[in-house]
C-alpha cells in the first residue's frame, strides 16, 4: 500500500505525518532522514494495528502540488 505523507520544515528539523494513519509521525534532521523514519513508522504502526486486531486503514489521501 502507498500512503500519502506530509513533510513539514520545523525549527531545525523536519517532521512527517500520514493523514490516513492518525498518530503515525516521525522527525529527522533532513528530508531524507524523515523519509526513512516515516517509512519505518508506517510499518510499525501497521504491525501494531494488526497485533491489536484492528483494521488497517486503506490509503485514501491524495497529495499533489498546485501552482499559486
Amino acid at each position: 500500500m502507498r500512503y500519502a505523507v506530509v513533510i513539514e520544515k520545523a525549527n531545525g528539523n523536519y517532521s512527517a505525518y500520514v493523514p490516513d494513519l492518525p498518530g503515525c509521525v516521525a522527525s529527522g534532521d533532513s528530508v531524507e532522514a524523515v523519509e526513512r523514519e516515516i517509512q519505518a513508522a508506517i510499518r510499525f504502526h501497521i504491525e501494531g494495528l494488526k497485533a491489536d486486531g484492528l483494521e488497517v486503514p486503506v490509503p485514501t489521501s491524495i497529495a499533489d502540488y498546485v501552482e499559486a
